[in-house]
């Protein structure tokens, strides 16, 4: 498509959009023209989309994401009262994106079940998620705000708050220092406390669900993966392992139908450890591979990857990370108490900004466009069950001492873990090399008379009876 091509496209949609008055265009088309001139480029043809499309960006009449979709053609940019702006990004039940009341001026997130996922199930969990959203009034969750259905696209509108989540934060700066790290989770298990005195679990809790505001407040959002704990059976997940592997609970993957509000605790507690290490608990490996190290091993020590925690801040993790719900803290209200002071100390949160990638965002659903499903929403398949059978009832066995961390002892190497070595095979081929050294040591600073006497010595001692 050439440049003239291209323009009238832009042209064309941006109008038929009503994004753009024929004032603002032609304001924005004269100017346009002039840099042009400027430039020695005195064709329309020369009078490229991106050009126009900056000044309209410059004058706050156009994102930059509805210039994208203008220039693709594509024109209906709202869904009901609502005017998308931006794409905020993929949740556990559909695509998020940012949006704006045209009457009140309110800015929100918009969350639409995929079209694509539009099953009678996809339709009772994303009206469950309404429904439970919509009891909650708490500063530590995500508020929901309104709900409705433009034409066969149904979504859910919650307060947009500004920042970023938390995994993304990990990802930008790296591991979070302790004080910040305990302040985030506090603010957290408040709002779980709160979700839980409502009878809600939320049954997915992970850094990619608790937002930040540059300020260093905490929001959890995505409540709609709870089930009303005093009646799961009416659940349509009930009976499957809903969440994501990384931060399971082993009774969420041994027995999904007792799940309870340790569940979140247990999440919680792998959260805190991907905040303070960069890393989540058990890295490598599938699926199956994950849930059977949440059922029967340990992660790395935190100090690996931070060595400046203090031990009673790392003993709270490990408590929160209990395998035993019964030895687990037992409340999202204790966790708060217990990690308070350190976020006392919390200094002012600095964040980077993810710079957007190359790849463009996707375009604002409609009846005609089918968004992507998403990955983040584990259900059981037969492979999940069968080792959530296999596992042991008690992990440690029934006579095993089990120190009151539930950390390994520190290991000189995380990187070498983390490839797939066991932990066994690591201490072995270790154990080997320090052998060698020794022995060349020996060999080089002892006389070849004396080492040779020291030889036979050792051979008697243990040969001849």
């Amino acid at each position: 498509m050439n440049e003239t091509a291209n323009f009238s496209v832009f042209r064309n949609s941006a109008m038929v959009s009503g994004l753009v008055s024929p004032d603002q265009f032609d304001f924005a088309l004269r100017l346009a023209r002039h840099r042009a001139n400027s430039e020695g480029q005195s064709s329309i043809a020369a009078l490229e989309d991106r050009l126009l499309a900056d000044i309209l960006i410059e004058q706050q009449v156009l994102t930059r994401y509805q210039a994208d979709q203008l220039r693709e053609g594509r024109t209906k940019l709202t869904l009901g009262p609502y005017l998308i702006t931006d794409w905020i990004g993929q949740g556990g039940m559909g695509q998020v994106f940012k949006a704006v009341h045209q009457i009140m001026g309110r800015e929100c997130a918009v969350k639409v079940l995929p079209i694509s996922r539009a099953t009678d199930e996809a339709r009772t969990s994303f009206h469950r998620e309404i429904r439970m959203q919509a009891q909650l009034d708490c500063s530590y969750l995500v508020r929901a705000h309104d709900a409705g259905q433009d034409g066969s696209v149904h979504y859910l509108v919650t307060e947009y708050v500004p920042g970023m989540d938390l995994r993304r934060l990990v990802k930008a700066n790296g591991s979070i220092p302790m004080h910040q790290a305990a302040k985030i989770i506090m603010q957290a298990a408040l709002g779980l406390e709160y979700a839980h005195s409502q009878g809600l679990i939320h049954r997915d809790v992970k850094p990619g669900n608790i937002l930040v505001t540059p300020e260093g407040i905490a929001k959890v959002s995505d409540i709609g993966l709870a089930g009303f704990a005093a009646n799961l059976n009416d659940d349509p997940r009930a009976g499957k392992i809903v969440g994501t592997a990384d931060y399971l609970s082993p009774e969420q993957i041994r027995t999904p139908l007792e799940v309870s509000p340790v569940c979140d605790i247990y999440s919680l507690g792998c959260t805190l450890y991907y905040a303070i290490c960069g890393k989540v608990p058990f890295p490598g490996g599938d699926t199956n591979s994950k849930l059977k190290r949440h059922l029967e091993s340990t992660p790395l020590h935190p100090s690996n990857f931070a060595s400046d925690l203090s031990e009673e801040f790392v003993d709270v993790v490990a408590e929160m990370m209990e395998k035993d719900p019964a030895k687990r803290v037992q409340t999202a209200a204790e966790v708060a108490a217990r990690l308070e002071p350190w976020a006392g100390d919390a200094g002012a949160l600095t964040s980077n900004r993810l710079s957007r990638g190359p790849w463009q965002a996707p375009p604002p659903p409609s009846s005609e466009i089918e968004t992507a499903p998403s990955d983040s929403l584990m259900e059981s398949s037969q492979s999940y069950e069968d080792s959530a059978k296999s596992a042991p009832e008690n992990p440690f066995g029934s006579t095993a001492s089990v120190e009151r961390t539930i950390f390994e002892s520190r290991m000189n190497s995380a990187e070498e873990y983390e490839s797939g070595q066991s932990r066994t095979a690591w201490l072995r081929e270790r154990r080997a090399k320090t052998r060698m050294i020794v022995a060349l040591t020996v060999a080089i600073v002892l006389p070849p008379a004396l080492l040779i006497g020291a030889i036979l010595g050792f051979l008697a001692h243990n040969i001849i009876p």
